[in-house]
């Protein structure tokens, strides 16, 4: 059991160590690397405090208490996967206004080039659209 307890512990702080070089090497940015370091800090603590677990199952009445920290993992995988997603489709949707504000000034700019006096204009500006 003492194995165990110290092979948790050095995993937490050899992700704590990994995560700080990703940030000071600027492969990680701050809410990712302050995510990464509450992970390291609770294989840290479980690592050096096993009784945590069996004490936290008794508080939630969970009968056999070492399931207690993989629902809690799995369930924080799941909101992590939920963040992800919900970023994605907001860096999609900003990707798609780009490119149509892209398309808009390139027609605008071949207009011109092509000797149009006045620039046609879209039903609707770029300065209507918001995220």
């Amino acid at each position: 059991m003492l194995d165990a307890q110290i092979t948790a512990a050095i995993l937490g702080v050899c992700l704590a160590g990994a995560i700080f070089y990703l940030v000071r090497r600027d492969h990680l940015h701050g809410p990712y690397a302050a995510w990464w370091l509450m992970v390291a800090a609770a294989t840290l603590i479980l690592g050096i405090f096993p009784a945590v677990v069996t004490w936290l199952g008794l508080l939630t009445g969970i009968k056999y208490a070492p399931v207690l920290p993989i629902i809690v993992a799995l369930s924080l995988i799941l909101l992590r996967l939920l963040k992800l997603d919900i970023d994605r489709s907001r860096q999609e949707r900003q990707i798609r206004r780009l490119t149509q504000k892209l398309a808009i000034l390139d027609h605008e700019l071949q207009s011109l080039r092509a000797g149009e006096t006045k620039p046609a204009q879209a039903q609707s500006t770029p300065e209507t659209w918001e995220d």
